[in-house]
């Protein structure tokens, strides 16, 4: 029976937001990573499930204003980091943080990395009233990502490759 680990983001708000259930892979300098192959399903809130076609894993870093997802080829989307709150470990088997709408992306397509939901941050301060301390850690988490991703600073050069590999081919 594989280790699985309910990953719950939430909003500000505490409303549940993306959730889906993933291997524990192990752990390493950069922090515990986690992993689900192709054919994977997650949900939006408590919304239908949704198919994912690629195998990817997740970063989830210890102290750090982010998480990483790192996508199998053909995903266009090479690299997706999430602006969230730290990773709070509620048990060995559910990991929470709130997303804090920014993300930094990298393209497998052109390498480009791209800052997004800029507007949807803004808009997020007023509407669930973000403290000054959580505005401020989330654009400081986003610069250093921009830099970082772009940059194949590790763990966004080579450190997911062996994870990945532990996940891709296989089904759920």
């Amino acid at each position: 029976m594989p280790d699985l680990v309910s990953v719950n983001y939430t909003k500000y708000d505490g409303s549940l937001h993306w959730n889906l259930r993933m291997r524990r892979l192990g752990e390493d300098e950069h922090g515990v990573w986690l992993g689900l192959p192709g054919g994977g399903v997650m949900r939006k809130g408590y919304g239908p499930m949704v198919p994912i076609a690629c195998a990817h894993v997740i970063l989830l870093p210890r102290d750090a204003w982010w998480t990483a997802a790192f996508n199998a080829p053909p995903r266009e989307t090479e690299i997706y980091c999430d602006i969230a709150t730290p990773p709070e470990w509620l048990s060995s088997h559910e990991v929470s943080m709130v997303d804090l709408d920014l993300d930094v992306i990298r393209k497998r397509t052109d390498g480009s990395t791209l800052m997004d939901d800029e507007d949807e941050f803004a808009e997020h301060q007023v509407r669930y009233g973000y403290p000054a301390d959580v505005i401020a850690e989330a654009e400081a988490a986003g610069r250093w990502l921009m830099d970082a991703v772009d940059g194949r600073a590790e763990p966004f050069g080579a450190a997911s490759r062996a994870w990945l590999a532990m996940v891709d081919g296989e089904r759920p």
